[in-house]
């Protein structure tokens, strides 16, 4: 099991097999966002006793992978969160669906999010709908997928986004969005787990209500953030995000089912930029607005998140690939 000092996740140990140098995968991928040079002042440690204070040893036990995986920070600000009702009866929904179903992510990389972004490196956060469900691809960060697997297409729909709105950007050959999570931006998904093959199966099991809660949290704690929602799931989950506060970015899925409405040209990474640098929002053209407002009907009914599934497949050969 790895440790909370470990960011990197089950990801790396990939990466080493293949013989691949971690920095050599990373150095074309651009960032729009510099490190966050906040750290949080409490050095005190949630530990499974503390968390878990009160409850029976079969319950104890349904909390030990939070505790053993979870960044400190992430677990004092969701404290709360795991001895919640909804919580508890997530976890044993997991505990009894591992034991006939292969789930993705693997259990030590659930919460990689938390240990590659802590509360006090957020700067930026992407939201996701559901993990990829395909073998090798989920390893707990939205739109990202391991070393050595082929960019899904949403994920190339986003370079090519990038690339329009950036100039200046390398298209990498690879999907490992590491280097956006080290340095403030927030991969995370409403859903943290998946069935192998069955895009949604853990979905509406409880997982929305504690990404929720780590979306308030952030919410009402930090202030200048940046909040990027790409479709109409993303929309929807945002819609508390306080505005006077925070930067709210939003545009239609990169899904090539529904980038063609406007998610090319959202412009997001430069928005992104100018506010964190300034602390002002650029004006958003006519065709942004437009973009924005419209959330495309094929996408509603296909209940796509990042997961890239038959459909998916053969819609991007319909949309220019950058290579």
């Amino acid at each position: 099991m790895l440790k909370r000092k470990d960011p990197p996740t089950s990801a790396a140990g990939a990466a080493k097999k293949k013989g691949t140098d971690k920095s050599s995968v990373q150095s074309s991928l651009a960032l729009w966002v510099k490190p966050s040079v906040e750290t949080s002042a409490d050095k005190s440690l949630v530990t499974l006793d503390s968390l878990a204070a009160g409850l029976d040893d079969n319950t104890k036990k349904l909390l030990k992978l939070e505790v053993d995986t979870m960044d400190q920070e992430w677990l004092k600000a969701l404290k709360a969160e795991f001895r919640k009702n909804y919580f508890l009866e997530l976890k044993k929904f997991l505990a009894t669906d591992a034991k006939s179903h292969k789930i993705f992510p693997p259990a030590e990389d659930i919460y990689s999010w938390s240990r590659f972004t802590p509360v006090s490196k957020v700067r930026v956060i992407i939201l996701g709908q559901d993990p990829y469900h395909n073998v090798g691809q989920a390893h707990g960060l939205c739109f990202s997928v391991r070393p050595g697997v082929t960019p899904p297409p949403s994920l190339v729909n986003i370079y090519k986004a990038m690339k329009i709105d950036i100039p200046t950007f390398r298209v990498p050959k690879h999907g490992y969005l590491e280097n956006w999570a080290k340095n403030g931006v927030l991969l995370l998904n409403a859903a943290l787990t998946v069935r192998a093959h069955d895009a949604g199966s853990h979905s509406k099991k409880g997982w929305e209500e504690f990404t929720d809660a780590a979306i308030n949290y952030l919410n009402e704690k930090k202030s200048g953030l940046v909040f990027i929602l790409w479709g109409g799931h993303a929309h929807k989950k945002g819609k508390r995000i306080d505005k006077q506060k925070h930067l709210v970015l939003k545009a239609p899925h990169p899904s090539p089912l529904s980038a063609r409405g406007g998610f090319f040209e959202c412009r997001h990474w430069s928005q992104a930029n100018a506010y964190l640098k300034n602390g002002v929002q650029e004006t958003a053209s006519a065709s942004d607005k437009d973009a924005v407002e419209q959330v495309p009907p094929e996408e509603e009914k296909a209940g796509m998140g990042e997961t890239a599934n038959a459909n998916e497949n053969n819609a991007v050969e319909q949309v220019a690939v950058v290579n």
